[in-house]
């Protein structure tokens, strides 16, 4: 992991994700952050410049990290942010999301579900209210369907290269019973083997609210991130905003990384 570009728009949302990645990236010495931001009339570019400097070096006071800054007249912001991370060669985009108010989830929430959409790379979300921790225990989740084809190992080994965490894969079923289907033991030694080198610990759980269940495991097991693996929309979408209307709400803490197959 080389470049780590990180959105914002000055508000209170982005400058979490800010301040996260900044944390996150301590230490990482061989890793450079970049500020990103996009305004959409040329009489903005000084002010902006500005900002994001002085953004720059308030962090940069507080953190050890490498910190450059981009501003860029765009029309779009999604497409502009895909373009940077192409002609940086971005492995990672870090952004935050909001459930504060409808505005603000349709502005950056859109926004942030958007870019995960162009698959241009992968998206580590950090929630308006997610702390910082040490990313010493992932998640995983799988379907264990096809996950030598579906599951994008080598990203995923080097973001935990990085980290050396425990990694935990779960899977959630409303079928599973006491013992597991010839299928589903074969496709669990297909990612026993895949992520030897990082001990994984396996979970089954019948429950038939994917949802809660997360919610539940990572509540129990302190996770300090979720790696989802997108292939469809809905669950990403469901994972990011259908826990904002739910009693239980340890997941709307935690970051989520997605990948794509």
């Amino acid at each position: 992991m080389r470049t780590v570009i990180v959105p914002v728009d000055f508000s209170s949302t982005s400058l979490h994700a800010a301040k996260y990645a900044a944390k996150l990236l301590v230490g990482h010495y061989d890793v450079n952050m970049l500020l990103y931001h996009s305004y959409s009339k040329s009489a903005d570019a000084a002010e902006a410049e500005a900002d994001l400097k002085a953004l720059q070096g308030q962090l940069m006071a507080e953190y050890i990290v490498k910190i450059d800054i981009l501003a860029h007249q765009e029309d779009d912001f999604v497409p502009g942010l895909e373009r940077a991370v192409r002609h940086r060669s971005a492995d990672l985009v870090i952004m935050g999301i909001t459930g504060r108010s409808a505005i603000a989830q349709v502005f950056f929430g859109s926004n942030t579900l958007k870019m995960v959409e162009t698959k241009a790379c992968p998206v580590l979300i950090v929630p308006e209210e997610a702390p910082f921790t040490d990313i010493k225990n992932v998640m995983l989740t799988s379907d264990f369907k096809n996950t030598l084809n579906t599951t994008p190992s080598g990203p995923i080994k080097d973001f935990l290269n990085v980290f050396n965490p425990q990694l935990h894969i779960v899977n959630v079923d409303k079928d599973h019973y006491i013992s597991l289907t010839g299928n589903y033991e074969k496709e669990k030694l297909e990612l026993k083997k895949m992520f030897a080198d990082y001990n994984p610990e396996f979970y089954f759980m019948r429950l038939f609210d994917v949802d809660e269940a997360i919610n539940m495991f990572a509540a129990e097991m302190r996770i300090d991130l979720i790696i989802a693996v997108q292939k469809n929309h809905s669950f990403v979408e469901k994972l990011l905003k259908g826990s904002r209307t739910k009693s239980l709400t340890y997941h709307s803490k935690v970051p989520i990384l997605v990948m794509h197959e």
